[in-house]
């Protein structure tokens, strides 16, 4: 099984821009209301998603995410050049009054695969206590519905933080509820706004990781996945469930993984802000395959501390982000795992 992703991404995360209309407290992006004037241009963009197909088949997935994409009003043309070159397309749009009903059935007739909502509490106090704006619970269950009766698949984003931590088992209830295809848990990484919440600790991120597994065990819907928290494929495995190996065993920030930012720098990922190069000026297949910083991420027996010696870097690698975040070092251990791997040699740098 391939666990090396060096030749092309299996998602670029492209942030069309930063302006968004809500506030929340988590946002990596510490989004504003307005554009910024050095977005990429709608010539600039299409120039980009020529330059993502060149990587050849498979291409990659491409998330269109931000601040809000519906904020971009080139949105509709930048999908339907993706679609055009053949590459997939997702949205992650934020639950405004932008985001209705038709736009949500037009993202579906524009061939979109699949939008992401978020939901970070199981009631309107608590989800909209964290997203900074009232009305943002019930507007994200609305697009649920929109998208389930246009059978546009979408996926519920939750946060994880000790703000949330105890919501969770209701939060999947209510994404289940709901029809999402998939529920991502994303682990909090202190960047952006997300500075100013609280990470779970490695025990309790453990406990729960345990309990995601449990759920999937069950062969319920939606499927749960994880996002900086790539320790669940090292606890599937520990708990001998096959299914680890198959669902993004080994990849991680800039190993399969590619962030382009709204002025097109080019980093590892969206929680990890570290710049390779920038669209505008470099090859984004050469920053992808030979930029010193991604070259170094997928060699994971290289990575500090527990992370480097652990039986499962390859499977797992840790969260680069959350190092980088922790450390200033984006290869040094993941704090956040409570994992103490067995004794094993390492490889020289």
């Amino acid at each position: 099984m391939n666990l090396l992703f060096d030749r092309a991404p299996l998602r670029v995360y492209w942030e069309l821009t930063r302006a968004c209309d809500l506030a929340c407290r988590h946002c990596r992006a510490a989004a504003v209301q307005r554009r910024h004037p050095d977005e990429l241009t709608a010539t600039e963009s299409l120039r980009l998603l020529e330059q993502l197909a060149a990587f050849g088949d498979p291409k990659p997935h491409v998330v269109l995410t931000g601040g809000d994409p519906l904020k971009r009003p080139d949105l509709w043309t930048i999908i339907v050049a993706a679609r055009a070159l053949g590459l997939g397309v997702s949205v992650a749009p934020s639950a405004t009054p932008l985001l209705r009903g038709e736009e949500i059935r037009r993202l579906k007739q524009f061939g979109v695969e699949a939008i992401s909502l978020s939901l970070d509490g199981a009631t309107p106090d608590r989800h909209d206590a964290l997203r900074g704006i009232a009305g943002t619970f019930q507007r994200t269950l609305d697009a649920a519905q929109a998208a389930r009766a246009a059978e546009l698949p979408f996926q519920i984003n939750t946060l994880v933080a000790k703000e949330t931590l105890d919501d969770l088992p209701a939060i999947y209830l209510l994404a289940g509820r709901l029809g999402a295809a998939r529920w991502s848990l994303f682990f909090l990484v202190p960047t952006g706004r997300g500075a100013v919440l609280e990470e779970v600790t490695p025990d309790a991120a453990e406990q729960v990781m345990h309990w995601l597994v449990d759920l999937s065990l069950q062969g319920g819907s939606p499927v749960v996945t994880t996002t900086e928290a790539p320790h669940l494929r090292r606890i599937m495995l520990q708990r001998r469930w096959s299914p680890a190996r198959g669902r993004g065993a080994g990849i991680r920030d800039g190993n399969g993984i590619m962030f382009i930012s709204h002025t097109g720098d080019v980093h590892p990922s969206g929680f990890l802000p570290v710049t390779a190069g920038n669209v505008r000026t470099d090859d984004v297949i050469a920053i992808y395959r030979d930029a010193p910083l991604f070259r170094r991420l997928r060699q994971p027996e290289l990575f500090g501390g527990r992370c480097g010696r652990c039986e499962f870097h390859a499977y797992c690698g840790g969260s680069r982000a959350r190092a980088y975040a922790a450390s200033g070092d984006p290869f040094a251990e993941d704090p956040l795992c409570a994992y103490t791997p067995r004794s094993r040699a390492r490889r020289s740098p």
